[in-house]
């Protein structure tokens, strides 16, 4: 008697590719993924994040830079206005302190004035220490007291660029360079207003005096 073997039934289950989620299979059909594409997808996610790293790392330095320098830019603007008119504080007061120490035009001209005038005054018969005091005492007095105002200007003006920090915003200090030129200025105006006033009161290079006539 013969006996017929029944074949085994083929495994249904089928190997799903790489690539194919459960959700495309569904259909019946598997539907396979292009690998390119699912690349592609990849890299533009990371180039989306490394922009979004970015953009949160600029936002965070120009807060930092607002907080800093205001976020109006109105502290900027009044700290730039105030550092160039202590510069040109501090410069002027330079310049007018070595005006002092060198001599100006209006002090030669206030001598020359000085001079004028007490020749104007001077009688005829007057000795010759009042002509020494007229025509050359009274006239150095003049130009000394000229010099001695100019030096005491650029002394006040370079103290006042100096202190004005301390009265504006808290914590703002001047350029170095600023402050060197300011306190040059200090240096010479005090020399001026020293060597003014000892030559005002005859105390440094003194009035010579002409010698008694002796009697006839």
């Amino acid at each position: 008697m013969e006996t017929t073997k029944t074949p085994a039934p083929a495994d249904t289950a089928t190997e799903t590719p790489e690539g194919v989620t459960a959700a495309d299979t569904t259909a019946g059909e598997p539907v396979v993924l292009d690998k390119d594409v699912a690349a592609e997808a990849d890299e533009a996610d990371a180039v989306d994040e490394t922009d979004a790293n970015d953009e949160t790392d600029a936002n965070d330095e120009t807060d930092g830079i607002d907080e800093a320098h205001g976020t109006d830019g109105t502290d900027a603007s009044e700290e730039r206005t105030g550092g160039v008119g202590a510069a040109a504080g501090a410069i002027a007061a330079a310049a007018l302190a070595t005006v002092a120490l060198s001599g100006s035009w209006v002090s030669r001209v206030a001598a020359e004035r000085e001079n004028l005038v007490n020749q104007l005054d001077l009688s005829a018969g007057a000795d010759n220490n009042e002509k020494i005091a007229a025509l050359y005492s009274s006239p150095w007095h003049a130009t000394a007291l000229a010099n001695g105002v100019l030096a005491t200007l650029a002394l006040l003006v370079a103290v006042f660029v100096l202190a004005r920090p301390a009265f504006g915003t808290p914590g703002r200090t001047l350029p170095t360079w600023v402050r060197s030129v300011a306190w040059a200025a200090v240096a010479l105006a005090a020399l001026g207003i020293v060597i003014f006033a000892l030559m005002y009161f005859d105390v440094l290079l003194p009035v010579p005096t002409a010698p008694a006539q002796p009697a006839g």
